[in-house]
C-alpha cells in the first residue's frame, strides 16, 4: 500500500512539473505581429501660419489739457460717442502766484503809462487844432497814445489768462475747456473731478483727460516668426478668430509687415498689421485678443497620406506598401505640400495601394 502511494506521488509531481513547463513555454511563445494598413486618400491641403495679437482701433488718441490745474467738471463717460469739438471736461486754473503778481504789476504800469500819454495827446490835440503844432509832431503823440491803449489791453488779457485761463479778446474760446479733436467713442476717462492735471508742453507730455478712438475702423496687430515672414506679403487675406466672440470669423487684409524684427524669448518676431472687415451686427471692443490664420499655400483634391506614415533615409522619403498579406516592400515617393497632418503625394503611390502603419497591432 505504501508503495502505491509513493508511486502515485511521483506521478503527481512529474505531472505538475510537466504542466508548469508546458504553461511557461506557451506564455513565452510570441504571437505574430499583424500590421494595420491604410490607403491613400484625396484631400484639400492648406499650409498656413498663425499670428497672435489683438484688434485695436486704427485711430486712437489721448486728449491732454493745454493748462495745468484741477478737474472741475467731466462731461463724458467711457462708451459714449462724441463728435469733434464736443466738450469733454473743464479745468480750474490754479495760477502761479509769481506770474499772477507780475501780470497785475504790468496792468498797473500800463494804466499809468496810458494816463500820461492821454494827457499829452489831448494837450497836443488842442495845440494842433489851433495851428500851433505841426501835423507830423501831433502824429507822434497820437501813436504813443494808441500804443498805450494796446499795451493796457494786452496786460489785462494776460492777467485774465493767467488767472482764469481765458482772455477777454478770445470771446468764448478758452483753454480751460477740454474738447475732442476727433469724432469717435470715449474708450477711457482716467481722471475724476478734483484730480490735478499737468499741461502738455516741450518737457512733459501732460495728463491724459480721455482716450478717444474711431471704432468704425479696426486693425489687427500681431507678430509672425522670422521663419515664416518670408512667405507672406502685403495684400494677403487673413482669417481672424477673436477669443471673446464665439463661432464668428472675420476677414482681414494684410497691409503692413515690419522691416525690423524684435527678439522675444529667444525668437525673432516681426509685427504685422491688417485691416479688419467689420460686421454690422457684431461690436468689436478695442483690445480683443485674436488669432490670424494666414494661408501660405493650398492644394485642392490631391492624393494624400498621413505624414506620420512617411519614413526617411538619406534625405529621401518612402513608405512600406503591402505586396501580399503582411508582406511589405519599400516604395519611394515624391512628397508635396504638407499641413502638418496630411501630406500631398506627387508620385510613387496609387489610390489602391495599402500602406503599412508602423505602430502595428498584434
Amino acid at each position: 500500500m505504501k508503495t502505491f502511494f509513493r508511486i502515485l506521488l511521483i506521478f503527481v509531481v512529474i505531472g505538475v512539473f510537466g504542466g508548469t513547463i508546458f504553461y511557461l513555454y506557451g506564455k513565452s511563445k510570441q504571437k505574430p505581429v499583424v500590421y494595420e494598413t491604410v490607403t491613400p486618400f484625396y484631400a484639400d491641403i492648406v499650409k498656413k501660419t498663425v499670428a497672435t495679437g489683438k484688434v485695436v482701433p486704427r485711430q486712437e488718441i489721448d486728449i491732454k489739457p493745454q493748462v495745468s490745474g484741477i478737474i472741475e467738471q467731466v462731461y463724458v463717460e467711457p462708451g459714449q460717442k462724441i463728435k469733434s469739438g464736443d466738450l469733454i471736461a473743464r479745468v480750474k486754473i490754479i495760477p502761479n502766484m509769481l506770474n499772477l503778481a507780475n501780470a497785475e504789476s504790468r496792468v498797473k504800469r500800463a494804466e499809468i503809462s496810458l494816463e500820461d500819454t492821454r494827457r499829452a495827446f489831448h494837450r497836443q490835440k488842442d495845440l494842433f487844432e489851433k495851428g500851433v503844432v505841426a501835423e507830423a509832431d501831433f502824429q507822434q503823440y497820437e501813436i504813443q497814445y494808441l500804443n498805450a491803449l494796446e499795451e493796457l489791453q494786452a496786460a489785462e488779457n494776460n492777467l485774465q489768462l493767467i488767472r482764469d485761463g481765458v482772455a477777454l479778446s478770445q470771446g468764448d474760446v478758452s483753454n480751460t475747456l477740454i474738447r475732442s479733436t476727433i469724432s469717435g467713442m470715449i474708450l477711457s476717462v482716467p481722471v475724476e473731478v478734483g484730480n490735478s492735471v499737468i499741461e502738455t508742453n516741450n518737457f512733459n507730455e501732460g495728463t491724459t483727460i480721455a482716450t478717444i478712438a474711431d471704432m468704425n475702423e479696426m486693425i489687427f496687430k500681431g507678430k509672425v516668426d522670422e521663419s515664416e515672414v518670408g512667405n507672406i506679403h502685403e495684400g494677403m487675406n487673413l482669417h481672424l478668430t477673436i477669443g471673446a466672440i464665439d463661432n464668428i470669423q472675420f476677414s482681414a487684409r494684410l497691409e503692413h509687415i515690419s522691416p525690423r524684427g524684435v527678439e522675444e524669448s529667444g525668437a525673432v518676431l516681426f509685427e504685422i498689421r491688417a485691416a479688419v472687415s467689420l460686421k454690422d451686427d457684431v461690436f468689436i471692443r478695442a483690445g480683443y485678443s485674436a488669432n490670424a490664420d494666414i494661408v501660405l499655400d493650398s492644394r485642392e483634391g490631391v492624393l494624400s497620406v498621413k505624414e506620420s506614415l512617411l519614413l526617411f533615409e538619406n534625405g529621401s522619403a518612402y513608405v512600406e506598401v503591402e505586396t501580399s498579406p503582411q508582406v511589405f516592400e519599400r516604395r519611394d515617393i515624391n512628397p508635396g505640400l504638407s499641413d502638418g497632418l496630411n501630406i500631398e503625394v506627387l508620385s510613387g503611390l496609387e489610390p489602391e495601394d495599402r500602406i503599412k502603419v508602423q505602430n502595428g497591432k498584434s
